[in-house]
């Protein structure tokens, strides 16, 4: 079984399934979708994005606010913390540092970033970590606030083996996209393939990054299994090693009630 470790689920196109969130999710369990955890990126639309997931208990969510996401609420360490005590929520984020599409003093950004994590430790669950072109920062907000006491995800992995390393020292784990299947992502692969067997993850971001061979479409929960099959291959296993490793990793990390 497969576990899709960070997707969108209320911003994937249902055009396909007649609209009808209930065929979405039959067609994930017949392509053997064990689980799924769906991110917040903003608090406008979180109470829909729980409406459309309530019912469904192989989806899991986290609360949080991208760190690019501007004109929005910015919640408080408080208001994150009471959201965040919900029983369907079971990481704090998305949240981090991107100072690619981000511009001028970035000083809101980071302090977002810090807030989420005073919550995610407040709660003792984990971080769901975003991180473009801040590497340095990122790394070193999350040493500066101990954010290693809940651990987390680095998601939707960019970076080379060192930053991964350093990422894993602080108590994070990796997760891989659909990425790692592009052709030109040669320091993702090489880190692919030296990473620890308990702390790596799998995850499309759908609808966002597609795999090969479906890249620049529509992305969906269903094509983690691709991302899965370019790691056994890069790693010289089986495609079910990689489900079973990613599974329990993920259940290692995150605690169910």
């Amino acid at each position: 079984m497969l576990i899709d470790s960070h997707c969108h689920l209320d911003r994937i196109d249902l055009k396909p399934y007649a609209c009808d969130f209930s065929r979405f999710m039959d067609e994930a369990a017949n392509s053997q979708i064990e689980h799924l955890l769906c991110i917040a990126i903003d608090l406008e639309n979180y109470p829909a994005m729980l409406d459309l997931i309530d019912g469904f208990p192989q989806i899991s969510a986290t609360v949080g606010v991208h760190p690019n996401t501007q004109d929005c609420h910015d919640p408080s360490v408080d208001e994150l913390v009471g959201l965040g005590q919900n029983n369907r929520v079971i990481g704090i984020g998305e949240t981090g540092l991107d100072y690619f599409r981000s511009e001028g003093d970035l000083e809101w950004q980071q302090q977002r970033f810090r807030n989420h994590i005073h919550a995610a430790k407040l709660l003792k669950k984990p971080l769901i970590i975003h991180t473009r072109e801040a590497k340095e920062d990122t790394l070193r907000i999350l040493a500066e606030e101990n954010a290693g006491e809940v651990g987390g995800i680095i998601h939707c992995f960019t970076e080379d083996w060192t930053f991964a390393q350093k990422a894993m020292d602080l108590n994070f784990y990796i997760s891989f996209s659909g990425i790692v299947t592009f052709n030109n992502a040669k320091e993702i692969k090489d880190t692919a393939k030296k990473m620890p067997t308990d702390r790596f993850l799998i995850e499309t971001d759908s609808p966002y990054l597609a795999p090969v061979p479906f890249r620049g479409r529509t992305n969906y929960p269903t094509y983690v299994r691709y991302v899965a099959e370019h790691i056994a291959d890069l790693r010289g296993v089986s495609v079910n090693k990689i489900a079973d490793l990613s599974t329990e990793n993920f259940y290692t990390l995150f605690k169910f009630s």
